[in-house]
């Protein structure tokens, strides 16, 4: 999942260094994400991983790292019990 992410950040984040580069756990606002490119990455994500981010996780502690996006995409996409 996290080659994924890489992968994604890679394609639309415009950071200021290569995601390669990166740790799992650095923070991708200092590596120069903007709130314009958070959005790109969210859409992708959506798209990448077939969910759709409710507005109650949408908040800059998501998109702070890569384990905080592998966190939440593991969350999206974990089946769902049926009460």
């Amino acid at each position: 999942m996290k080659t994924i992410i890489r992968g994604i950040l890679a394609q639309v984040a415009r950071l200021d260094v290569p995601v390669d580069t990166l740790a799992d756990d650095a923070d991708l606002y200092e590596a120069g994400l903007t709130s314009v490119a958070s959005v790109h990455l969210m859409l992708a994500l959506e798209h990448a991983f077939d969910f759709e981010i409710p507005d109650t996780m949408l908040n800059r502690e998501l998109f702070r790292s890569i384990d905080s996006l592998a966190a939440a995409a593991t969350k999206l996409t974990a089946p769902r019990e049926v009460a």
